[in-house]
């Protein structure tokens, strides 16, 4: 059962990456900052994809804490990405509203790894290791 399992993780990893190309294909009907956006999505939507293939064949809290922060990156990119089409001082907040939201999001997952680790361990199963 595992195994199968594993194969339609794998399958769905490669059909994103596979498809990842064509997600960006679209992005070069835009222009300027919409197509930074596009393919900022493009990226985010592969590599949580990436990461939820890895928790999907292995459900550890490294691999779900390696899926939080791919999200919390991507949502990062795009953020960041949206604010070029601001200038001065409204992109500078702009930026570092987006850099608090990932380091917010970041530390919450470090957190709730943690927490998943003492609960494996005291369940008598072995706690991941520490980063």
């Amino acid at each position: 059962m595992k195994t199968k399992f594993a194969l339609i993780a794998t399958s769905v990893a490669m059909a994103w990456s596979i498809n990842a190309p064509a997600a960006k294909e679209k992005c070069r009907d835009l222009q300027d900052n919409g197509r930074k956006i596009c393919e900022a999505e493009a990226d985010g939507r592969q590599k949580v994809a990436q990461a939820e293939a890895k928790v999907k064949e292995r459900d550890t809290p490294k691999n779900r804490l390696d899926l939080a922060e791919a999200r919390a990156e991507a949502e990062y990119d795009v953020a960041k990405a949206k604010c070029g089409d601001q200038v001065g001082d409204a992109k500078n907040a702009c930026e570092k509203q987006a850099k608090a939201a990932r380091d917010s999001a970041m530390a919450q997952a470090k957190i709730d790894s943690q927490k998943q680790g003492s609960a494996a361990g005291a369940s008598g199963q072995p706690a991941a290791k520490p980063q």
